[in-house]
This record gives C-alpha cells, sequence and structure tokens, in this order.
C-alpha cells in the first residue's frame, strides 16, 4: 500500500469515527485522539509523527574535503491503539512512511519485493493481575535504547552499539511480568519469534529467536514510566534507578545481525545458517534534571570467522555507550555521549573497530512531542588512517500531532 493512500485511509477513519463516536477525546497538543464508541465496547487511540532530519558529513583529511549535505524526513509515523471487549485486551499497529521506513528489503526475495510499511501489529491480552501475553510484530524485549521510542530520545538519533547490536523487531509471542517487591518493581520480558525480522512473508528459514529480559528498579517505578524515555523531563523528585539485563539466542539466522542486515549467500547459493548469541545489559539514572544511560553489547556467530562468497559476514563483537545529560528549568538540555564499538578479536566480523564522541543541545517545546535537536559528532575510525575520521552535524525537528 502505499503512503498516499494509508494517509487517505487515516483521514477516511476519522472522519468515520468521528460520525459513529460517543466521545472524542483530544485532551492535549501530542497526545493523539481517542474514539470510544457508543456501547464503550472499545477504543482507538490515533496519532501522527514526523521528524525532519538535516545532516552535514565534513571528512577529516590533512588537504580536507567537500562536506557531504543531506536532507530527509527521517520518520514519518501512523499509530493506532487501543482496547478491543475488554480493558485486558490491547492493541498496536504502527505504520512507516518515510522512505527509511518503507525502503525494499534486500532479502533476496524474501520479502516477495514488498516495501516494509508494517512496524507494529500486536495484540496484548491480560492472562492474570501480573502476566500480559503478546502475539504479533513488535520490538523485542532488548536493549532499552532500542526499547525506547524514536519520538523520545536524547540525541537526534541511538547509539552506533544500538546500530550494531540490537535484535530490533520480530513476529512470535511474548510474556511479560511485573512483581512489587516493597517499593522495588521487579520485571520479567520472554519470547519466542521467527528470527527473520519484520515483514517477512514465507516459511521461516529453520529454528527460533528466544530472548529472556529481566529489569529491576530497586528505588521504586519512575514517573509516568520514565525509565522508557530519554531525559529527566519529569524532574524526579527522589533518585530513580533501573537495571536491565537481556539474553537472546537466534537459532539458524541467515542475516548478519538476526533480524537486520544483509542475508550471508555460501558459494553454492545457499543461505548460510548460524547460531547468534547475544548478551546486553543497561542502566538508567534520573534524579531533578539529571539523567544518565549505560549500555553494553556482546554478541558472538557460531561460524566464527565465517565469510561468504560476497564478503560479508556476521556482526559479531562487543560495544558500549555512556550517556549524560541535564535538563534546566528552561527546557532547554545539554548532553554528551561516548560510544565504542569492535569486532572480536580473530573472528570475521562486519563491525569495524571506532568510537564516536557526541555533544547534543535540545529545546522542549511540548516534551518528546515538539522539540528541536541538534548534535555534534565525532566519528574516529580506530583501525584505519585519521583520513577515514569525520565530523557530523545534525538538526532535526519533531513534531507530534
Amino acid at each position: 500500500m502505499k503512503p498516499q493512500l494509508l494517509a487517505l485511509t487515516f483521514l477516511a477513519l476519522t472522519a468515520c469515527f468521528t460520525g459513529v463516536s460517543q466521545t472524542i477525546s483530544y485532551p492535549t497538543w501530542g497526545k493523539g485522539m481517542t474514539f470510544t464508541p457508543k456501547d464503550s465496547s472499545g477504543s482507538i487511540h490515533m496519532s501522527a509523527r514526523i521528524q525532519n532530519l538535516f545532516i552535514l558529513d565534513q571528512g577529516i583529511t590533512p588537504t580536507g574535503q567537500d562536506p557531504k549535505i543531506y536532507g530527509m524526513t527521517r520518520r514519518a509515523r501512523l499509530k493506532f491503539d487501543g482496547f478491543a471487549f475488554s480493558p485486558k485486551l490491547k492493541y498496536k499497529i504502527e505504520l512507516g512512511l518515510s522512505n527509511r521506513d518503507t525502503k525494499f528489503s534486500d532479502d533476496a526475495g524474501l520479502v516477495g519485493g514488498n516495501a516494509k510499511i508494517i512496524l507494529d501489529a500486536v495484540v496484548k491480552y491480560q492472562v492474570v493481575k501480573n502476566t500480559t501475553i503478546w502475539f504479533g510484530q513488535t520490538k523485542l524485549p532488548g536493549n532499552r535504547e532500542r526499547v525506547i521510542s524514536s519520538q523520545k530520545l536524547q540525541f537526534v538519533d541511538r547509539s552506533n552499539v544500538n546500530s550494531k547490536f540490537n535484535i530490533d523487531r520480530d513476529f512470535g509471542f511474548q510474556l511479560h511480568h511485573k512483581f512489587k517487591i516493597g517499593e522495588s518493581v521487579l520485571l520479567f520480558k520472554e519470547s519466542i519469534s521467527l528470527g527473520e525480522g519484520r515483514n517477512m512473508i514465507v516459511n521461516n528459514n529453520g529454528g527460533f529467536d528466544y530472548t529472556g529480559r529481566v529489569e529491576f528498579l530497586p528505588l521504586g517505578a519512575f514517573e509516568s514510566k520514565g525509565d522508557y524515555f530519554s531525559s529527566d523531563l519529569k524532574r524526579e523528585t527522589t533518585p530513580k534507578l533501573a537495571f536491565g539485563f537481556t539474553a537472546d539466542l537466534n537459532q539458524g539466522a541467515i542475516k548478519q545481525g538476526g533480524q537486520l542486515g544483509k542475508i550471508l549467500i555460501d558459494t553454492s547459493g545457499n543461505y548460510v545458517n548460524s547460531d547468534l548469541t547475544s548478551y546486553m545489559a543497561d542502566m538508567i539514572f534520573k534524579f531533578k534534571g539529571f539523567s544518565s544511560l549505560v549500555e553494553v553489547a556482546y554478541r558472538e556467530s557460531s561460524l566464527g570467522d565465517y565469510v561468504d562468497a560476497f564478503g560479508r559476514s556476521f556482526n559479531q563483537g562487543f560495544g558500549y555507550n555512556i550517556q549524560a545529560g541535564y535538563l534546566f528549568k528552561s527546557n532547554y538540555e545539554v548532553a554528551g555521549r561516548y560510544t565504542r564499538v569492535m569486532p572480536l578479536s580473530g573472528m570475521a566480523s562486519n563491525i569495524s573497530h571506532g568510537e564516536q564522541f557526541t555533544l547534543g543541545l535540545s529545546k522542549y517545546v511540548k516534551g518528546h512531542n515538539l522539540k528541536l535537536q541538534t548534535d555534534l559528532t565525532y566519528d574516529r575510525a580506530l583501525t584505519t588512517t585519521f583520513a577515514q575520521d569525520k565530523l557530523i552535524f545534525r538538526l532535526q525537528t519533531e513534531v507530534s500531532f
């Protein structure tokens, strides 16, 4: 379905529900619009958002070189969620309309030539008080930076650690559990998915993806679920801290990153299968406008130093990301980030050894729903010459309706 047709469908649905709904709620800018039918048998919450991005990429060489300039609508999303017949039965649909979201897959025909429009299509049912089962396509319970919405980031985009090691979206089942131990909170999340990534429409290649995550909040819950949005926009009055650990096994993976990347093909034209094992740990802290996030990630392939017929290898290596920021009462925030990724010693990897230093400045007009963000990154390659280093300036606006 073309993005233009999806937009028209969104408007048509709005018009239809406006005519039949008993209640229409639009509480404030950025919170979307909620429709409730006359018999209160469900709800539909709709929202939309856009991110416009400008990039100036300047390589650093002894003689200098012309800068590369990019401009794009980085993200354009439509989101629908609510409940059906019972508050225990919830759903979420998210569609991506930008070129980055709908680009055709490099999956050797595995997706049938379809654009990747569907991001999330998941149903959630609360089985008992502390346990909810999810079914469909959505983000796996991976590293915190990935599960935090792209709308709610502290910098223009996620770190290089997330880019190289995250396990992204997949289709399958998830179980989510939540327990309170005094003031502390303990969360468990498990999933079994196909392991092939989002929008796959062919038979499973063989093997499944198994993910387990545990989170511990020793100082109690964050205000407004603040452990899953960046920056201390709620200005926590008492210190808040959360730890998370994820383990993931993708059996029979054929893509470089499991759910992401190019497919590896041997000299006979067959898909290459590998078991990818990933471990991720993270920590987030917030108090009176100060926030900090730390993440580490590790991944290895059962094939070790394998390189396919096209010179491709799996994303195996180690990386860590450290960032912190302070939000002033004027709603300006300054933040800094250091990221480093490296391949495993003696193993073939699609990951190059490098580090990034990033300084960010943000202005929150209406929280993460209306903001202006800029950052400057020094991207340093640690395995090549100085001529590979570069400075990257980015400017981005976020508008959520």
